[in-house]
């Protein structure tokens, strides 16, 4: 608590030295993510179990009395600014902003409302480049704090579709609904279990006992919008048309099973079958790490952990020589049930379920070898399930 408030009266400073004096913006909190398992399946509908993570974004925001927008990225030491008048125009000088821009102009949309203008600054304890998602904590912040300035009551998961339309359709990256509805729904201790088609969702409790979650950041950075993310999307939706016109109840990979897939894989480019099926076994081992967390058995949870990796290194073809360089080392050390790829790929970090007796020699370890092998010094963290965004103080009416 003492951390939040020192970030909370630190940003309010320099709110104020950007901005000047005025009515007390309304500040908020969001958090990023880790995935332990289901990657790449919540564009498909498929089901993934996030947990919100304590590394935060924090953001300030107030209203202005025209549509201008000024937002001000503090760590970058960066400023930005757009008009709602004018119509969406992609800055590719400050490519942060246009997920500012996309929440405002979807949350305008969704409201019908006009809303005006707004000062905001941020600034972020997570790690950029990890793939813990610190666009949608961007996204989260900005869309929290914009419904308590203009009055407005959409609930949580209608707040994390407007921030997954956002990224979509702005920032131009095709993600699914994950990252923003961990954000919003995280719950301090435990795990979400998300159906990504209905929403349904449950809170697991994360009790892993004499186990402990490591993330370790490879120092690979990733772009999602500039990788092959979007192509993926695209060969998923290739596989759906192919299956759609067999089977009119394929809407998506959701809806096929791998007694069809195996059916026709001949028919099938062999790339596209390789991606439909690590989402199909990807979805059925999310729903056998649901049961194994609640049966407490952690080895197979582990297991699950690597097949899961191997199937996004093999198959769905997202990870790099980095990360498998992190996950071989890992899984060499005794100790550690299960290591993985987390985030969408491309370089960022890895999740490991290690014993706690283990994790001082993983570390050394781990870190001694791969530094060794790339140059490179990974840094690793130990994850606790967080709590999910929440606003920290309501501000001032203009």
């Amino acid at each position: 608590m003492k951390e939040v408030q020192r970030e909370v009266q630190s940003l309010l400073g320099i709110f104020t030295e950007v901005f000047g004096p005025g009515s007390a913006p309304v500040i908020v909190r969001a958090p990023g993510r880790v995935n332990l398992i289901g990657e790449h399946t919540d564009y498909n509908e498929g089901f993934v179990l996030p947990v919100a993570v304590d590394f935060s974004l924090f953001l300030a925001a107030r209203r202005r009395k025209d549509r201008q927008v000024k937002a001000y990225a503090v760590d970058r030491e960066e400023m930005a600014a757009f008009s709602l008048e004018d119509q969406f125009s992609f800055d590719h000088s400050h490519t942060w902003s246009n997920y500012l821009q996309g929440v405002l102009r979807v949350l305008q949309e969704e409201s019908g409302e006009e809303l005006p203008g707004i000062e905001v600054a941020f600034t972020g304890k997570i790690p950029p480049g990890a793939g813990l998602s610190s666009s949608a904590a961007l996204e989260v912040a900005a869309a929290l704090a914009l419904q308590e300035l203009n009055g407005l009551s959409f609930d949580r998961p209608a707040l994390a579709r407007i921030c997954q339309r956002a990224e979509n359709e702005f920032a131009g990256v095709n993600c699914g609904i994950m990252d923003q509805f961990i954000s919003l729904l995280g719950k301090a201790g435990h795990a979400l279990f998300l159906d990504c088609r209905s929403l349904e969702y449950r809170q697991l409790p994360l009790e892993l006992g004499e186990y402990r979650l490591i993330l370790c950041q490879s120092g690979v950075r990733h772009t999602l919008a500039d990788s092959e993310y979007n192509r993926r999307r695209r060969e998923c939706e290739e596989g759906v048309a192919f299956f759609s016109q067999r089977f009119p109840e394929v809407k998506s990979l959701r809806d096929l099973t791998l007694t069809q897939l195996e059916a026709h894989r001949e028919e099938l480019n062999p790339v596209i079958y390789r991606r439909l099926l690590h989402v199909l076994s990807e979805n059925l081992r999310v729903e056998e790490g649901v049961a194994a967390l609640e049966a407490r058995d952690f080895k197979t949870f582990g297991v699950l952990m690597n097949a899961s990796h191997d199937s996004l290194r093999y198959l769905y073809e997202v990870s790099c020589a980095e990360i498998d360089l992190l996950v071989g080392l890992a899984r060499e050390v005794p100790g550690v049930l299960g290591t993985r790829l987390t985030g969408g790929g491309f370089g960022g970090s890895t999740i490991s379920l290690v014993q706690e007796g283990a994790v001082e020699d993983f570390s050394r370890r781990v870190l001694n070898n791969y530094q060794q092998q790339t140059g490179i010094t990974p840094v690793l963290y130990e994850i606790n399930p967080a709590g999910g965004a929440e606003l920290i103080e309501k501000g001032e009416e203009n």
